[in-house]
């Protein structure tokens, strides 16, 4: 069974998809991370995304891994842990223009689908059930407002010891879901059949339970027909 969940930047999607996915016993394939972790190759190498020939020799020499140990993800890029470094807020803005590119997605499509083909999975991104899962038995497009995602970017940094600027987070995810919701490849879209959560005023596990619920549901009906 597979899963797809889509939604813009900030809404929770990744948090829920793990829990709900741990919940389930299914698999989850975190295509955020992957895609962070070639913006963040991009970055270290100064790559200049607009040369085609660049970018694909770029692409040629980056392997990228997750792997999960005692239920934690960890994130290899060319076997070296990132997984701290592809959640800066540089990482974020370099993700969302590199995968808009085809030769990155292409890079990509082919690993998530085969992952998605051998197991049960719950899988987040942009277009999950758009273009990578379009025939995923469950879809949910999660959302939340400008302003809850925004607050929720913030205490995560402060969080972490940074001193962020809530103005300037807000206007990043303006910016990016303009960008995201316009790309000519693969832009954020709800599919037709998609559930859409608001999560604005819910808690984690009101969400999770609520995906949990319509998964069953999912299978239930998969079963009947």
């Amino acid at each position: 069974m597979n899963i797809a969940i889509d939604g813009p930047a900030g809404a929770g999607k990744s948090t829920i998809a793990r829990l709900a996915a741990k919940k389930l016993g299914f698999l989850y394939v975190d295509t955020g991370a992957m895609y962070r972790a070639i913006a963040l190759y991009l970055l270290w190498n100064d790559t200049d995304i607009d040369n085609e020939e660049e970018l694909h020799k770029a692409l040629d020499r980056i392997n990228i891994n997750i792997v999960y140990d005692k239920g934690v993800q960890h994130v290899f890029l060319n076997f070296q842990d990132v997984s701290a470094e592809i959640r800066s807020e540089k990482v974020s803005i370099m993700a969302s223009k590199s995968s808009a590119l085809q030769p990155v997605r292409d890079k990509l499509l082919d690993i998530q689908k085969s992952i998605a083909d051998a197991n049960d999975v719950i899988m987040d991104g942009r277009d999950i059930g758009t273009n990578i899962l379009p025939n995923a038995e469950l879809k949910i497009y999660l959302d939340a407002s400008t302003e809850v995602r925004a607050k929720r970017r913030f205490d995560e940094m402060k969080n972490k010891g940074e001193n962020p600027d809530i103005e300037s987070i807000k206007a990043n995810i303006i910016a990016r879901d303009e960008q995201d919701m316009n790309r000519k490849i693969a832009p954020l879209k709800k599919a037709e059949d998609a559930v859409h959560i608001d999560s604005s005023y819910m808690s984690i596990d009101q969400v999770v339970e609520r995906i949990v619920t319509l998964a069953g549901e999912a299978a239930k009906k998969a079963e009947e027909n």
